[in-house]
């Protein structure tokens, strides 16, 4: 039986032939790898500040410790149950409706025959992707204007009369997450496109010859070939269940949806930036990191136990 050291020695051998027999791809991801260190890793120094009271003149370090203070306040503050029915249903709806838009548009752009027309396709639902959220919101308000809107206008030609759907708390999350449907469905169905492309062709030979239908198709040929690819996105996604999008949720608030529209994001920009709570606000980020990190490894650890796919 080896020896701890030999072990170890063997490992590091082992190591350092991978490096120099692949030399030339770690020299192209190193720039990945810097970014990743800089702006993810080296800022996480800061995290220390959920647990101080921040000084300007003392620092990071220089603050008062307080431990989980600022944590206790946040859960017992009045406002902890709106901030995360918010969240929660704006990121669960983009989830349920959203994660599975792209992959039934990637089966429908698969099953186009002509060339030319599937390079239309593709363009036409990738473009909206290129939109910035401040344009994307203008058009909303445009749009959606109960009295100069097309929308507004055709809800009051058929009788609903002026209803301002983005100042409406019902319609503020179907509006949010339709709209982002709309605007990323087509860039995030590449890879589930990419994924197609790898399926034998010999395969769909065969199910014609056997004379399956396109349905059939999809079920038995398409649909088994991207669930590795679903499942691993899925569990991504998960990592990102309190993480609503900032820009977008802000933009898109006003006095008469703010009971539906404030969440965590906007909370902690309130908190931290306009009334310079930054101990506490920093308090907030970190509780929201954490269960998107409890939730990322439970669906790793679930996907793991019933379908052998997972992240690690």
């Amino acid at each position: 039986m080896p020896s701890v050291p030999s072990t170890r020695l063997s490992r590091k051998t082992s190591l350092l032939n991978a490096l120099k027999r692949d030399y030339q791809l770690w020299i192209m991801i190193l720039p990945a790898i810097a970014v990743i260190i800089i702006f993810n890793y080296i800022p996480m120094y800061g995290i220390q500040l959920a647990f101080r009271d921040f000084d300007f003149s003392k620092g990071l370090t220089g603050g008062e410790w307080r431990g989980f203070y600022y944590f206790d306040q946040f859960i017992h503050n009045y406002a902890f149950k709106d901030l995360m029915t918010n969240t929660v249903f704006i990121s669960l709806a983009s989830i349920i409706l959203g994660f599975p838009a792209p992959i039934i548009l990637a089966l429908i752009i698969n099953q186009v025959v002509w060339k030319k027309s599937k390079k239309t396709l593709q363009t036409t639902v990738y473009l909206p992707h290129f939109i910035s959220t401040v344009v994307m919101v203008g058009l909303l308000n445009v749009l959606l204007s109960p009295n100069t809107g097309i929308i507004g206008h055709l809800m009051n030609s058929i009788g609903l009369g002026d209803i301002d759907l983005l100042g409406s708390t019902k319609a503020f999350i179907p509006v949010y997450v339709l709209s982002d449907i709309w605007q990323h469905c087509g860039w995030n169905s590449i890879i589930y496109l990419a994924a197609l492309s790898s399926v034998d062709p010999q395969l769909y030979d065969s199910a014609k010859i056997d004379g399956a239908s396109r349905w059939q198709t999809i079920r038995y040929v398409d649909l088994p070939a991207i669930i590795p690819t679903m499942i691993i996105l899925f569990i991504l996604s998960m990592g990102n269940v309190l993480n609503t999008g900032f820009e977008k949720v802000f933009l898109m608030q006003n006095p008469l949806n703010l009971p539906v529209s404030e969440v965590i994001a906007t909370y902690v920009y309130k908190i931290g930036i306009i009334s310079n709570q930054f101990s506490y606000s920093a308090a907030i980020g970190l509780f929201n990191t954490l269960i998107n990190f409890i939730f990322l490894i439970g669906m790793n650890f679930i996907a793991k136990r019933f379908s052998n796919i997972s992240l690690w």
